[in-house]
């Protein structure tokens, strides 16, 4: 397959950049009608020719390679008077000279070829270099998105140098090549660049979320396209930080990739799918589709170790390959197309690769075998390989780029070349993301650059969570080859199952009688039932890592007309349901305040609120009382431990039966008011927008309790106060009330009587201002029902009171929702009477007690130190 891709480029295009397969020519740029950005990386350089030079030498084919490194030396010109894209240039073209150099030093090293060969490449590559360093003057570091190869970008002739904008991956995917250029010739400068681009971006990151855009204003570093994924405009960003890492040696580099790594498991990762969010809310989805370059990421993945998740993307890409035969240009989250191109990607070659060196798995090779027949079936022409236009027609398009002779022969051939088909050892080289081979033993050579960057700040993580960073394969499979089959095979009909093709409802009904159709207000997201009955009818559930639920009807889908004609009306119900709740109540945000020992209602936790159950608006002293966890945690049948609820706010968990149902359950279990915990792990209100808790679609009336929604992270900093005191006392209102001073004054005496603090005055001065009461908030909230299985709709109403992550320092981390803890307190009379004072004296124990000048003044500060703060994570 390579021999006659390769031979029909020599024989029909070169010199020219690519071989046109459909009209047996070359492509050459201004003599073919313009295509747009993708021809920015055509340079008149015979790139073809040299993306492909180390392939050869992988392929042992030595005698043509040497034969392609003389005419690369002998005809390719580099002073073409031509912009070009900067990105593509340097993965393509110096990537491919640094891995013609490297291959040619190791054949000549051997002793049999090359032995003329004096470094003429890397002069080349050099060359080369230079005349993309023009492009890096910008104030930021980072380089303009394309330069002219003959006068750079300022000069009056380059034609280029107006651009602001540039995407994350062409300006991070440059420092394996610059750092190589470098080491290799001993000239610092081309590192140095490509350090600086990367150092800006990581200084730009979104600090909260730790994710970058996908486009960057290359002057003021203002994110110009604020969505996040791992696919196209960032992809190699990613990868290139780990592989700086594993080339160069730099810790920085690997802990940044950690701390991203976290951040796109955290918010982008929904297996099997990798869906993008926004950098500012990324438990928003800013797409509902894929495109095919996030298929090199399960192969990242199992070079940083994590193989359980990089099995699951992968299988679900090779099920939409089963599908189409290619993968899409992109495709929608129930498996459709929505760009139908394909210009025969390597990345997913390339992620069977990895997964098969991984796991030694043969599935892998069947994969392999599936791309190859598929290649030769569908892709070759008598004149090479040709793109897919459209792969549901199998139309071509007259291309075949540069990458497919650089990466997907290089990947299939490895995947099934046993150690002794190689003339050398492939575990020497690291692959670019143009899969050129770079030596590593260039870690150790002309080191210009200090290996730890101590200016940057990096974010904490939990180490556990990289305890698999880079790995050795063998202590991660012994003995298991059943182990990625195992994780595959819940996924093998995922993609079936999303275009179902069943019987009709009336063959299926023969004998029982028709079953009616599904009504929207009856829908439970939980029930199989309901599901199958809604893959029926050509709707597709989407969970979104909000924990909304999106629904989308194709009536091609469907399993009969009548089929599609109920899934139309259920969709207008659902419409018609999820407006409704939206007008029914729009309610602004409500607080959870922290009051017993040693908080004393200094911890308030934004909280949403719910459509139902009694308004804590309309009861200005809220509901006070001590916390239990239930048992069943969901709180979706009867509670099984009634005595240590009764009385007291109940805890449960988000999630398998509608938020009414769990707030009658409690309320029958003897609950005073309850708090539902979200179980999207890492949600937090600093990330997501607010949510309120629906009804079921039924009358509520009968529900006389307060019911507050808290995402994870606010939910976790009660479960971890539980096990260190576990007594703890809430109080739910609508807003945060002033702090208990008579119990806290009370307490400090008692605690300088007994000659030891509590632990909480102990905490850091940081943790104590992120604990601040704030103001009430202001103005009423907007928020939208959507008619989902957990009924939550999102509000946009901003909660003036500031989320804790971390009270105090001494606590364990985040509760495990499987194993919730009890509260259970010897002193339970006090909260009893507490429970009964009236709305008055409630009132009047938070504001009998005159602060003195000193407390007053140390509030003072603490507010200022903690407005400070706040003003400092804005900016």
């Amino acid at each position: 397959m390579f021999d006659h891709a390769y031979s029909n480029y020599m024989e029909h295009a070169y010199p020219a950049d690519e071989l046109m397969p459909l009209t047996c020519r070359g492509r050459v740029r201004g003599q073919e009608p313009s295509r747009g950005d993708v021809d920015d990386a055509l340079g008149k350089f015979s790139l073809t020719l040299i993306d492909t030079l180390d392939t050869l030498v992988v392929l042992n084919k030595t005698k043509e390679f040497e034969e392609a490194v003389k005419k690369v030396i002998k005809d390719v010109n580099l002073d073409n008077d031509i912009v070009v894209s900067v990105f593509e240039t340097n993965i393509r073209v110096l990537g491919g000279l640094l891995g013609g150099h490297s291959v040619a030093i190791m054949l000549k090293e051997k002793g049999e070829y090359m032995q003329w060969y004096n470094g003429e490449l890397l002069h080349m590559a050099k060359e080369l270099g230079y005349k993309l360093l023009p492009a890096f003057n910008t104030t930021s570091g980072l380089p303009f998105p394309r330069v002219n190869l003959k006068f750079g970008v300022r000069h009056p002739e380059a034609r280029t140098g107006t651009e602001t904008d540039t995407c994350t991956a062409c300006a991070g995917t440059l420092i394996l090549e610059f750092a190589a250029l470098s080491r290799f010739t001993g000239t610092s400068i081309f590192e140095e660049y490509a350090r600086k681009a990367l150092d800006f971006i990581w200084e730009k990151r979104q600090r909260s979320s730790n994710l970058v855009g996908v486009t960057i204003n290359i002057h003021t570093g203002d994110w110009v396209r604020k969505d996040s994924g791992v696919g196209a405009g960032i992809d190699s960003y990613y990868e290139y930080l780990l592989k700086a890492y594993v080339l160069l040696g730099d810790d920085s580099f690997l802990e940044r990739f950690n701390t991203h790594y976290d951040a796109i498991m955290r918010y982008i990762s929904q297996p099997p799918l990798l869906l993008d969010v926004h950098i500012h809310k990324p438990m928003l989805n800013a797409r509902t589709w894929m495109d095919s370059l996030l298929a090199f990421f399960p192969g990242l993945q199992v070079l940083k170790g994590d193989i359980r998740p990089a099995i699951e993307t992968h299988e679900m890409l090779y099920q939409v390959i089963k599908k189409h035969n290619f993968l899409p240009e992109a495709f929608t989250t129930d498996f459709r197309v929505h760009w139908a191109q394909h210009p025969l990607r390597p990345e997913f070659a390339e992620s069977t690769y990895f997964l098969y060196k991984a796991t030694g798995d043969p599935y892998y090779l069947e994969v392999g075998k599936t791309l190859i027949e598929n290649l030769n079936k569908y892709a070759r022409v008598p004149c090479g390989f040709a793109a897919m236009k459209d792969v549901r027609t199998g139309s071509h398009e007259d291309r075949m780029d540069s990458f497919f002779l650089a990466e997907m022969f290089k990947y299939l051939y490895l995947l099934f070349a046993d150690k002794e088909d190689m003339i050398f050892d492939i575990e020497d080289y690291i692959f670019t993301t143009e899969a050129h081979l770079l030596p590593l033993w260039l870690s150790t050579t002309n080191q210009t650059i200090s290996k730890k960057n101590t200016s940057t700040e990096y974010t904490e993580l939990d180490d556990s969570n990289f305890d698999w960073t880079c790995p050795n394969t063998q202590i991660l499979f012994p003995n298991d080859p059943l182990f990625a089959q195992s994780i595959r095979e819940p996924l093998k009909n995922v993609v079936d199952k999303s275009c179902p093709r069943g019987i009709s409802r009336a063959e299926e009904s023969l004998g029982s009688g028709p079953k009616p159709p599904l009504r929207a207000r009856d829908f439970m997201a939980s029930n199989p039932e309901h599901l199958e009955i809604l893959k029926k009818m050509g709707v597709s559930l989407i969970h979104l890592k909000d924990g909304r639920v999106q629904l989308v009807q194709h009536a091609v889908q469907a399993a009969s007309s009548l089929d599609a004609e109920d899934g139309l009306r259920f969709m207008q119900e659902m419409i018609e349901l999820s407006s409704q709740q939206q007008k029914e109540q729009q309610l602004p945000p409500r607080a959870v305040q922290i009051v017993s020992h040693p908080f004393f209602g200094r911890v308030v936790l934004t909280a949403g609120p719910a459509q139902f159950g009694m308004d804590l608006s309309k009861h200005k002293a809220g509901t006070r009382g001590f916390v239990a966890t239930i048992k069943p945690y969901n709180g979706c049948s009867e509670i099984i431990n009634p005595e240590a609820v009764k009385e007291k706010i109940a805890l449960m968990q988000r999630g398998q039966c509608m938020f009414a149902e769990k707030a009658r359950n409690i309320q029958k279990a003897g609950a005073i008011g309850g708090i539902v915990i979200d179980d999207n792990e890492g949600s937090s209100s600093d990330t997501a927008p607010l949510f309120q808790m629906a009804g079921d679609g039924k009358n509520t009336d009968d529900i006389t309790i307060p019911m507050l929604f808290l995402f994870n992270k606010e939910g976790n900093i009660i479960l971890d106060a539980i096990r260190e005191y576990e007594a703890v006392e809430v109080l739910l209102s609508d807003k945060a009330k002033d702090r208990d001073l008579e119990m806290e004054n009370m307490d400090q005496k008692s605690s300088e009587n007994d000659s030891h603090k509590p632990i909480y005055k102990e905490a850091p001065s940081e943790s104590q201002d992120a604990g601040k009461v704030s103001e009430e908030p202001k103005g009423g909230g907007e928020s939208s029902a959507v008619g989902d299985a957990d009924p939550l709709s999102p509000s946009s109403a901003d909660s003036a009171s500031v989320s804790v992550a971390d009270q105090d320092p001494h606590t364990p981390g985040p509760a495990g929702a499987g194993a919730p803890e009890t509260a259970c307190t010897p002193g339970d009379s006090q909260p009893q009477e507490q429970n009964t004072q009236t709305e008055a004296n409630s009132k009047a124990h938070w504001d009998s007690e005159v602060q003195p000048m000193e407390s007053i003044l140390a509030d003072w500060n603490e507010d200022i130190e903690a407005f400070e703060m706040m003003e400092k994570d804005e900016l």
